[in-house]
């Protein structure tokens, strides 16, 4: 095979996202080569990416050596072992210099080792978080990538070219060292759940609280979505209102079971936060209620034994508007949290991370994408050190503002026993976070009743110990 007639780009693993990168890739002039072992697959790319110059192989040998050198490759198969078996499939038909991305979410502790393997085969590495879905990765998806600099600046021209664009400006930008990528992206997706489980609660609020029907839940996130809370997740939650299966008289949620699954990246986000000691109840909520979800026939068995929740005593269309001061103040309290615990592992783990460039790569193109994380730039982009989300003046009013609301509907939820798991843990959490004095002092005591575990003293040096009762 000639020079001219060899591939730009290589994609390993030819599914929903891998396929449709190559096609977006293909779009901007891009000749994308793919493989995958089910061929299949090789053959649906080459029909989706008529007349574009692309191409399916099932064989890795004759894929490797379609590619132009140095072979940038990228890999989009499941996180964990796979991407090491891939990894090491792929090392014997490449050469030094080439550049090698995971694109998967794989564990940025993972993500770590590989930096360091493949760097001593002299190959250039960086894992590359993709946030956006199958519509993102055709039209224009968040990425973050971060490892191996020079890797990214080769490639910044065409992931540039197939990221989302806000303003003229492309929702891409290198991230940091070392396994940044994928931590930002896994923060990403922690953030994702927080906001997903806000939304179910609110269902649960309209459905059985104020008893509204699916059409006048429509209603409301379709009012939602034309204003300040308006995200990508709320625009598909609408769109979830409107959908009935083929031949079906009633929507397909209502057909759904209520047991939530989940791949894992919530969790990390938790474990990874508790590792840092950085606080995101309201992600920690929305992974506990998945898990929670599972037990479904615990809960039934629950549910005929207690009795069940109350409707909610209240005018509905006055609920409706402290509702939605509600969410919008939840929401900001859960983007903080992700970004709280981005700054601290930017610190801990030396990655000089810039919360403003994360905040605008956010807004397009991902899962997390909404009107709000303009604001979230805008208060990282004038205070480059800003320590808290919470602690900028513009945040701060909007918080002032709709903390009446939020506490009237934890108060209303709480009474009638409806389950509100998240927007408690995000009232807690501002409630504790603006607190001079917490009542740790009182659990320190403790600590060093029963384990001499010593406390310190409010204006004194050093740690001390107290004998609390005689021996």
């Amino acid at each position: 095979m000639s020079t001219e007639d060899k591939y730009d780009f290589g994609m390993i693993g030819l599914g929903t996202m891998g396929r449709n990168l190559l096609l977006n890739m293909a779009d901007h002039g891009v000749a994308g080569a793919g493989f995958d072992k089910d061929a299949s697959k090789g053959v649906q790319l080459e029909k989706e990416g008529a007349p574009h110059k692309v191409k399916g192989f099932s064989d890795v040998k004759q894929f490797t050596e379609s590619l132009k050198s140095p072979k940038a490759i990228m890999m989009l198969v499941p996180a964990g072992k796979i991407v090491d078996e891939v990894i090491e499939e792929l090392l014997p038909l490449l050469d030094k210099g080439d550049i090698l991305i995971d694109g998967g979410n794989s564990h940025f502790t993972d993500t770590n080792r590989r930096v360091d393997y493949l760097e001593s085969k002299g190959l250039h590495f960086f894992g590359m978080g993709v946030s956006g879905g199958e519509e993102g990765a055709r039209k224009g998806p968040s990425m973050m990538p971060g490892g191996d600099k020079d890797a990214y600046n080769v490639m910044k021209p065409i992931l540039e070219a197939i990221a989302a664009k806000v303003d003229g400006a492309p929702c891409v930008t290198y991230i940091g060292p070392g396994a940044s990528g994928h931590f930002v992206k896994m923060v990403h997706n922690g953030i994702e759940y927080g906001l997903m489980q806000l939304i179910a609660e609110t269902y649960e609020l309209l459905r059985n609280g104020l008893k509204l029907n699916n059409d006048e839940i429509h209603g409301v996130f379709e009012k939602w979505n034309n204003g300040r809370l308006q995200s990508f997740l709320i625009e598909i939650t609408r769109d979830i209102f409107t959908y009935k299966a083929e031949g079906s008289d009633h929507l397909l949620v209502d057909d759904i079971k209520d047991e939530a699954r989940a791949k894992g990246t919530g969790k990390w986000t938790s474990q990874g936060a508790m590792d840092l000691e950085t606080p995101i109840p309201v992600i920690d909520s929305a992974v506990s209620m998945r898990d929670l979800s599972k037990y479904k026939s615990l809960r039934t068995k629950a549910s005929e034994i207690y009795s069940s929740s109350e409707p909610l005593v209240a005018d509905k269309e006055a609920f409706l508007t402290v509702l939605e001061d509600a969410f919008f103040f939840s929401m900001i309290i859960t983007y903080a949290q992700g970004m709280h615990m981005l700054s601290k592992a930017s610190d801990e783990y030396q990655y000089d991370l810039h919360l403003d460039e994360i905040a605008k790569i956010w807004r397009g193109g991902c899962i997390i994408r909404s009107t709000f994380l303009e604001n979230i730039y805008n208060a990282y982009g004038k205070d480059k050190t800003l320590e808290h989300l919470l602690l900028d003046g513009d945040v701060k009013d909007l918080v002032v503002a709709a903390l009446p609301g939020m506490r009237n509907v934890v108060s209303a939820a709480v009474t009638a026993g409806i389950a509100i798991p998240a927007y408690a843990a995000a009232l807690s959490y501002f409630d504790n976070f603006r607190t001079k004095n917490m009542p740790s002092n009182l659990t320190q005591a403790q600590r060093d009743y029963f384990g001499a575990h010593t406390y310190a003293l409010i204006g004194k040096e050093g740690v001390f110990h107290t004998q609390w009762m005689p021996k």
